[in-house]
This record gives C-alpha cells, sequence and structure tokens, in this order.
C-alpha cells in the first residue's frame, strides 16, 4: 500500500517501530530502575519518586489478589488527576487486572451501566464519587470500594521504604481506605506472580462507536504500548529529561496514554492538573515546574491564549515545546497565537477509543496543514473508502469514511459481537468519521458518518458548517446538528455561543454561512446560547444540542 504521507514525516520518524514484548507496566519497571529518583507524580508541591510509584503499586497489586481479584477481572478506577490514579492504575495492571476507568462526575445512572456492563465487583475511588457508589451499591452491583482522598497524596509521598503510618478511620461495610490496605500490605515491594501477558486485556473505555451505544472498547496492553511508543518517537521524547503537564483527564484514554503512559515510558515528571478550568492554577504550575510537553483541548489553549494575565506576561510559557491536540477541532488562530506566546509547537491529532488513543498527528517540526488532523503515525495504514459498502477505497480528495490498521487498535467490545463486525473488518478498524486525505498523506475530517445531515436528501456534514460559522468575528464558537421539523423532514440547525461583549443576529449568521457555503448548508435556524455540551475531554456532544431542541418543540 502507498503511504504518501511517510516523505512528510520529522527527521527521526521512522515508518515502522520496534515495541517492546511486555506488559504496559513495563514501562514503570523500566524507569523505577533506571531514574528511581526522579519525580513520577508531582501534586500541590510532593513528589512521589519512580522507585515509590514501583513499590506503592507493587504493594497495592498484592493486596488486590489477596481481596481476590482474578485475571481478567474488571476494576474500577474512578478518580480525578491525583497520584493515586497512577498508583490504583499500576496496581490493578500488575494484579492481571482490566482497567474500567470511570468519569468521576458521573451521575448514578450513568455509572451503573458502566459498572453493570463491565462486571465490575471492585472500585478504587476518590471519596467525592462516594455518594453515588453507595447508590450503585445498594443496586448490588459492586462488592467493595477503595477509598481514597486528596489529602493521601500527600502521606503517599512520604512513604519512602517504610510502611504508611497513618490511622485510617473505621469505614462502612464493603469500603476500605487505600492507605488501610497498604499499610496491610507489609514490607515486601514485589509485585504479585500474576502472569500478564501483551495480549491480556489492560483497559475496558467506552465508546459510543459507529451506532452511539456505549460499549466497552478492549484495549490490550500491546495496544497501548504501541501508541505510547509512537508518541514519545513522534514527539522525541527524550528519556529522564521530559516533564509533562497532565491536565486531560487520566480517566480517558487521551490522558491515560499520551500524559500518563507515554510520559511513564520517558521517566518524566507528571505534574497532575486536578482541575482544568482552574485556569490560574494551571498557568502557576507552568510557572514553576516549566513543563515541556502539555496534550490538552482546543478550548484550553484558547483560554490560555486570552487570560489577561498572560497577555501582561505575568507567566513564563516558554519551557512548552510541544502540544498535541485532540477531541476538537483546532482553529487557526488558537494554533498561531498560542505559539507565539510558548515559542513552542502545537499541533492537531486524531484518535479514538477503539485506538487508544491516536492514528493521526501533525509534525512537530515539519509542515501542519490548517484544518488537517495530520499524518497517520508510525506503523499505521489509513484509506478512505466508500460510505454506502466500505469496500471501494476512494480517489484522492474524495470524502469517505476513514479506515485505519495499526498495532493500537482495539481487539473489540465487550460482549458486542455485533458492533465488531461492523466496525472490525479484516483487521481494519471503521472509524465511523468521514474524512479525505489529499495527495501529500495529510487527512482531514469532514464529520461523523452517523452525524451527516441529509438536507432534502443532499448530505450536509455539520463540522463544515461550524468551521464556517466559527471564522465570524462574533462567534467563540458553533455546534451544528440535524432536526427534524414537520413538513421539511430534516433540516440544519446551529447553536452558536458569542464572543464576551459581542452581539450578532441569526441573518447576520446566514448570511455569513451563504457567502462561505452552498445554500443548502446554512443553517435554516440559529439559536444563541450560553455554553455549548462537551465531554470531559472537550468534544461537542451533538446528541444533546438535538435532545434539547425535541424537548423545546414538544
Amino acid at each position: 500500500m502507498e503511504k504518501p504521507w511517510v516523505k512528510h514525516y520529522d527527521p527521526g520518524v521512522p515508518e515502522h517501530l520496534n515495541y517492546p514484548d511486555q506488559p504496559l507496566f513495563g514501562f514503570l519497571e523500566q524507569s523505577a530502575r533506571r531514574f528511581p529518583e526522579r519525580a513520577c507524580t508531582i501534586f500541590n508541591d510532593r513528589v512521589i519518586s519512580y522507585q515509590q510509584m514501583e513499590q506503592l503499586s507493587n504493594r497495592l497489586a498484592r493486596q488486590l489478589v489477596n481481596l481476590g481479584v482474578c485475571k481478567g477481572e474488571r476494576v474500577g478506577l474512578c478518580m480525578p488527576n491525583i497520584p493515586q490514579f497512577v498508583l490504583a492504575f499500576y496496581g490493578i495492571l500488575k494484579a492481571g487486572g482490566v482497567v474500567a476507568a470511570l468519569n468521576p462526575l458521573y451521575k448514578q445512572a450513568e455509572m451503573s451501566f458502566q459498572l453493570a456492563d463491565a462486571g465490575v465487583k471492585t472500585v478504587l475511588c476518590h471519596s467525592a464519587a462516594l455518594p453515588v457508589l453507595r447508590e450503585v451499591e445498594a443496586a448490588g452491583l459492586i462488592h467493595r470500594r477503595i477509598v481514597t482522598q486528596v489529602e493521601d497524596a500527600d502521606l503517599l509521598a512520604g512513604a519512602g521504604e517504610e510502611l504508611i503510618e497513618n490511622h485510617q478511620p473505621a469505614q462502612p461495610v464493603g469500603e476500605i481506605g487505600l492507605l488501610e490496605l497498604l499499610q496491610q500490605a507489609g514490607e515486601e515491594d514485589t509485585s504479585p506472580a500474576v502472569p500478564v501477558q501483551p495480549g491480556d486485556p489492560a483497559v475496558f473505555q467506552y465508546s459510543g462507536g459507529t451506532t452511539g451505544i456505549p460499549k466497552g472498547a478492549i484495549g490490550l496492553h500491546r495496544n497501548l504500548t504501541a501508541n505510547s511508543v509512537q508518541f514519545r518517537t513522534w514527539l522525541a521524547g527524550r528519556e529522564g529529561c521530559e516533564t509533562i503537564l497532565t491536565v486531560i483527564p487520566l480517566y480517558h484514554v487521551y490522558g491515560m496514554v499520551i500524559a500518563m503512559s507515554m510520559g511513564v515510558s520517558l521517566g518524566a515528571r507528571l505534574v497532575l492538573c486536578m482541575d482544568p478550568r482552574n485556569l490560574t492554577d494551571v498557568l502557576e504550575k507552568i510557572d514553576r515546574y516549566q513543563p515541556s510537553i502539555f496534550p490538552g483541548v482546543p478550548g484550553l489553549y484558547h483560554a490560555i491564549n486570552q487570560h489577561p494575565e498572560v497577555k501582561a506576561g505575568r507567566y513564563d510559557l516558554h519551557s512548552i515545546r510541544a502540544c498535541i491536540s485532540g477531541s476538537a477541532p483546532l482553529l487557526q488562530e488558537v494554533k498561531d497565537t498560542f505559539e507565539a506566546l510558548t515559542g513552542g509547537k502545537l499541533v492537531e491529532g486524531y484518535g479514538l477509543s477503539e485506538a487508544p488513543t491516536a492514528t493521526h498527528c501533525n509534525p512537530i517540526q515539519g509542515e501542519n496543514r490548517n484544518g488537517s488532523i495530520g499524518l497517520p503515525l508510525p506503523d499505521v495504514e489509513a484509506r478512505i473508502v466508500d460510505l454506502e459498502t466500505g469496500q471501494t477505497e476512494l480517489p484522492v480528495g474524495e470524502a469517505g469514511e476513514l479506515i485505519v490498521r495499526g498495532p493500537q487498535v482495539m481487539a473489540g467490545y465487550h460482549q458486542h459481537p455485533e458492533e465488531d463486525a461492523l466496525s472490525l473488518r479484516q483487521g481494519w478498524l471503521y472509524t465511523g468519521d468521514v474524512a479525505r486525505m489529499d495527495a501529500a498523506g495529510y487527512f482531514y475530517l469532514v464529520d461523523r458518518k452517523k452525524e451527516v445531515i441529509k438536507a432534502g436528501g443532499i448530505q450536509v456534514w455539520p463540522r463544515e458548517v461550524e468551521e464556517v460559522i466559527s471564522r465570524h468575528p462574533a462567534v467563540l464558537e458553533a455546534g451544528v446538528a440535524g432536526v427534524i421539523r414537520p413538513g421539511r423532514g430534516e433540516t440544519v440547525k446551529a447553536w452558536v455561543v458569542l464572543k464576551p461583549g459581542a452581539a450578532c443576529s441569526q441573518m447576520e449568521i446566514q448570511d455569513w454561512c451563504d457567502e462561505h457555503l452552498a445554500r443548502y448548508k446554512s443553517p435554516a435556524e440559529v439559536e444563541f446560547i450560553g455554553k455549548l455540551p462537551r465531554t470531559g475531554v472537550g468534544k461537542l456532544l451533538r446528541r444533546e444540542l438535538i435532545r434539547l431542541d425535541r424537548e423545546a418543540h414538544q
């Protein structure tokens, strides 16, 4: 298969890579040997070294086995970005468990669905999630909760080689404190003798797939290992030298792989930010710890660009050399402004939970093409095929479904063989995303296959309309989706967030679209709102916009 994109790789990035034949936690073991005293995590100015993290995760793994966690058992992990997440993640894997990461902000129904679907019996959680988890436990879905508080991080940082000496208050039935569990582990620092192989499941990451129904995408150890190696190569990562600002939630595969796993493979310092909305805290951590790598989302980079104290030069951002932006389109203005402020590179990438976590990225040093998600990573094959059958490869420049094949592609969905048959065909992952490729091998997203609007029977890609509206001088951001109207069928509607202090009318938005788009693509309706609904990593929830519209017209 011809791969025109390889010619545009940065110097030093090869077409093919060698991947270690090891479970994912092998990276932590290696960094603990090579950089024992180097900081693994930094949180609230307290440090846990690589040696400490290795020892603590070994102890936790032994205790999980003692509690009855079996190889292949799914274990819930429900925490924000705190050191205990890193500890629990590697402890679960070393015990032979499979990490089923959960958003700590989930409500009871969301939490219940994922825990029941994955068959989770044990959950390691942050105390703030306890009220919801106790509701879930009352329904008989989980058997035990291992609980930690933010303050526990300070005690873990001081653990060293000695047992943690911290009195834990009595826990309710079915609950045990994480520190108490580590206390009971004894002095031995070896991991349990559980034979974990590269081909064993490592994570369940819940995704809507191509049907929109949440399913557990099964990421094998080798999948996450491969993607970690791909990105450390793409970013020209320097072992024992990098500092990664970890703002992206670790419970999402984006943060889990690009920040945590890749960082651990490099022996990098992980500077943990618990609340990405606290922009002052984020900026102070940049100023204090001088991170070199900063994965994020466009909204975060835009907020930094617009922060008055950043504009005033209050914070030193010049340590940042490489940033990967994902989950939403990166506007050229945001990219250019951020790069001017930092002197580093901000590039857009593309990924999905089914290939944890990414398959494409723009070069760090080479050419970035406006609106492009970049080039397939080493060892990734990518094609554009027709939307109807998925069999015919389309010519350069023509839009169709993006399919990919590579070492990071998942094993399949948990208990969804019918979805596997749709999404995995002869080794190819059918992404459900509509894209095109140019002659040089740069790829461009057009839209989600299932979110295509058929206005008057003609296909309209919401993303294309969103990008046009977002370029209007008064617009901060926009969401577009198809809504049903009696007598008209599916109709293009836009939800628009204006910049602070800006004013604009529906007619102005429509006239703007008419200038830049075919008339049938222009929104028939425009609604101005204060904020667009997004996921925890910034992905636009078009289905939520459609739901709000449906409720308003009932």
